[in-house]
């Protein structure tokens, strides 16, 4: 078991974010405040609350789509969802807010990084393996790359089971073959024939089968299993369902990741957009490694 360690001593309390900083310093929580606002990385985000709803519907009928993996410990009704995500991301509590832009709650976002940092930092303490993989690999592979070799120049061995084995998911275009790859220490999904390089970074899934696919591989003595999972969608909420401690981050329309967190079984979620450019998460990165005292 990894041990339970608070945020990192690294930078200012995080608890705090209207503290004095320079703007250009994204270790510091009023400066990553300000930048969460103005990329929409939280604030008024791009995910439409017609958007929300309609996933929130569908994970309360029990849609595998919008369950990510997860199989609720009990039935989720719509209202007790609302008030969970309310609660956890700072969007409407109130079913009849049903159009415009949702909203995620900065302050939430920088507590919940603070508490990624706390576990990245027990992870690194330990030395132990980690999994790191990603269905939004257009918009999150430099975050989790970062991650990735923070975490093995700490000492953890950062895994890649099944590497090349191929997963059969269904899409909206019926069922579809890809292949389980790694970019720099990232787990991705790419098709068939598709070649590792910057214009082909692998393909957006929601999917827990590739999650599925390297515990199975690792289980079956291809590497060891890991400790902790990090990742988002079906890498977080699959390992959460496993027993694998996992953590990641996860948008307003994704309630699965926090009902599982609710539950138990997913340690930390980060309440952010997944959707924005891919640069825009690099101050994220520099906030929680700092926190974790990983910064390289």
């Amino acid at each position: 078991m990894l041990p339970t360690r608070p945020s990192a001593p690294c930078s200012t309390d995080p608890t705090d974010p209207t503290d004095f900083a320079d703007p250009a310093d994204f270790t510091h929580p009023a400066s990553l405040r300000s930048h969460l606002l103005r990329s929409g990385l939280a604030g008024v985000v791009s995910t439409t609350r017609e958007r929300s709803l309609s996933r929130y519907r569908m994970f309360v009928a029990g849609d595998p789509r919008a369950r990510l993996g997860l199989e609720p410990e009990r039935d989720w009704l719509l209202g007790d969802l609302l008030h969970l995500m309310a609660r956890k991301c700072g969007v409407s509590a109130d079913p009849a807010h049903a159009s415009g832009q949702d909203v995620i709650d900065p302050d939430r976002t920088i507590v919940a990084l603070g508490a990624f940092a706390g576990r990245l930092a027990a992870v690194a303490e330990a030395g132990a393996p980690v999994l790191i993989g990603t269905g939004h690999p257009h918009r999150l592979l430099d975050f989790y790359a970062s991650l990735a070799a923070a975490l093995s120049a700490a000492g953890c061995p950062v895994l890649s089971p099944a590497q090349g084995r191929s997963v059969d998911i269904t899409t909206r275009f019926g069922v579809r073959t890809y292949n389980l790859d790694y970019v720099r220490g990232v787990a991705l999904v790419r098709e068939p024939g598709a070649r590792g390089c910057a214009s082909e970074p692998g393909v957006h899934t929601h999917s827990p089968l590739p999650l599925r696919l390297a515990l199975g591989a690792a289980m079956d003595g291809d590497g060891p299993l890991p400790a902790m999972v990090i990742g988002d969608h079906g890498w977080l909420c699959g390992a959460g369902q496993l027993g694998v401690e996992a953590i990641g981050p996860a948008d307003a329309d994704d309630p699965a990741p926090f009902v599982g967190q609710a539950e138990g079984r997913v340690s930390v979620v980060v309440p952010l957009d997944d959707t924005v450019r891919s640069d825009y998460y690099r101050p994220l990165t520099r906030y929680v490694l700092n926190r974790a005292c990983l910064s390289q």
